[in-house]
């Protein structure tokens, strides 16, 4: 067993996340309570220290952190100083080394990400980002004027929370795109009318630059522009919705982007050209950020699998919906009646959604128009509306669908023979996020 000195020196941290909601926000400094922790040591220490020497102790670690943080921002102004040598004008770039996490302490934000491996919770990079699609998209709140806050999430803080900014899903997936040996980046820059967003970023070995939109699970393939070439042709306009890019990262490195314009559309992601973009020294970051750094977030435990039941959920979500519909249309006068088999017949389409929105590719659409053909007899119409949620409220995703001028001719149908019909697939991931698909549908005879 090791001696008290030894085991005092080991200092292994310890991180925990206590999410308060309250009418006051997270930017909250209010206390709402005391939590008491108890520590055992196992096997006890076979002599008590005393607190001089605790105290010692801990000041030296204190004042170790407290110089490598110096260092780091010495060195992090020295870098910014150069940067706005090269150009005036990039000081109006979002280039953010710096970010505020949920506990008020300013950190570098390449300490916000690091390789995350899923298990056997997520087997593609694809569904990695169907996953980060799934949680819950909230802005960091603003308290009184000004602009939009600025809070990052650490990881679990996120997953804990189940919830968070485009900055913390892009982190996320990052995260997990490293887990799975890609060379993978955060991107800080701007969406339309100058929106700032954070988005993610790979780089294949062939050259191909692809950018992953966190908040949508959407992939676009960059190609650049160049501006000093005559147009051949009218050049297309890019399908992905960034306008600016003032910055990359990731867990190792940190690049600014010192190109002559920041407009993605000709920019030009060859993060070795010094020339074009300005890296941080790797020695430096790895000094805050590598794991182990004093100064580093604690390792970030395993994902967790979900806990839902995917059939129990869908079926408790349907059978709510029934009575809503039901209720609705009694207030308007309208009788209710449901086909089962109707209902069955959607599932298969739910399926092939879900499944187009983790692969990008569609399937199965053939085999459902068919078995609608059949189960819809001449002289009659059917009409169907789906649509997709990440949350299990089945009176909140109710009210949204009536919102929507198509759903609500569906479900208020009038006519002969109506029949209705709703199918609902809850499609389960890690943590608990889930995607929640819903499709309404009737049938009636055509009245001319």
């Amino acid at each position: 067993m090791a001696d008290s000195t030894t085991m005092l020196s080991i200092s292994d941290p310890i991180h925990m996340v206590l999410i308060k909601t309250d009418i006051f926000g997270t930017e909250s400094k209010v206390s709402v309570g005391i939590l008491n922790i108890k520590l055992e040591m196992y096997p006890p220490l076979n002599q008590t220290l005393s607190q001089e020497v605790v105290n010692t102790q801990l000041a030296l670690e204190r004042q170790k952190t407290a110089e490598k943080e110096r260092l780091f921002l010495v060195y992090a102004k020295q870098w910014w100083r150069e940067y706005l040598q090269i150009r005036p004008s990039h000081n109006s770039r979002l280039v953010k080394i710096f970010a505020q996490d949920e506990n008020g302490i300013n950190r570098p934000v390449c300490s916000f990400v690091k390789p995350l491996r899923a298990g056997r919770l997520l087997d593609t990079p694809r569904q990695a980002a169907r996953f980060v699609n799934v949680l819950g998209y909230e802005r960091a709140p603003v308290i009184g004027g000004g602009g939009k806050q600025e809070q990052w999430c650490t990881l679990l803080a996120f997953l804990c929370r189940n919830k968070g900014d485009c900055e913390d899903h892009a982190n996320l997936l990052c995260s997990l795109l490293l887990g799975y040996g890609l060379e993978a980046f955060v991107c800080v820059g701007t969406k339309a009318k100058g929106v700032p967003h954070a988005w993610v970023m790979t780089c294949g070995t062939d050259g191909t630059i692809t950018f992953w939109e966190s908040l949508t699970g959407h992939r676009y393939i960059h190609k650049s522009v160049n501006p000093d070439e005559p147009p051949v042709a009218e050049q297309p306009k890019p399908l992905y919705p960034y306008r600016t890019i003032g910055c990359v990262f990731n867990h190792q490195m940190f690049l600014g982007n010192c190109q002559p314009s920041d407009s993605v559309e000709i920019c030009v992601f060859d993060l070795n050209d010094e020339s074009k973009w300005k890296p941080m020294s790797e020695e430096a970051i790895k000094s805050v950020c590598a794991p182990g750094a004093t100064t580093s977030l604690p390792p970030f435990p395993p994902l967790c699998a979900s806990t839902i039941d995917a059939s129990v959920t869908s079926n408790e979500i349907e059978m709510q919906l029934r009575l809503l519909v039901s209720e609705h249309r009694k207030d308007l006068g309208l009788t209710t009646v449901w086909e089962d088999q109707l209902s069955y017949l959607l599932s298969p389409a739910l399926a092939s959604y879900e499944f187009e929105r983790t692969t990008s590719i569609s399937a199965g659409n053939e085999e459902f128009q068919d078995a609608i053909r059949r189960a819809v007899p001449d002289g009659h119409t059917f009409k169907g509306f789906p649509i997709h949620f990440v949350y299990r409220n089945a009176r909140r995703a109710f009210a949204t669908c009536l919102r929507s001028p198509f759903c609500e001719e569906i479900i208020c149908c009038r006519g002969d023979q109506v029949r209705l019909a709703v199918r609902v697939r809850v499609f389960t991931y890690p943590e608990s996020a889930c995607a929640v698909w819903i499709m309404f549908a009737c049938k009636y005879r055509s009245v001319l």
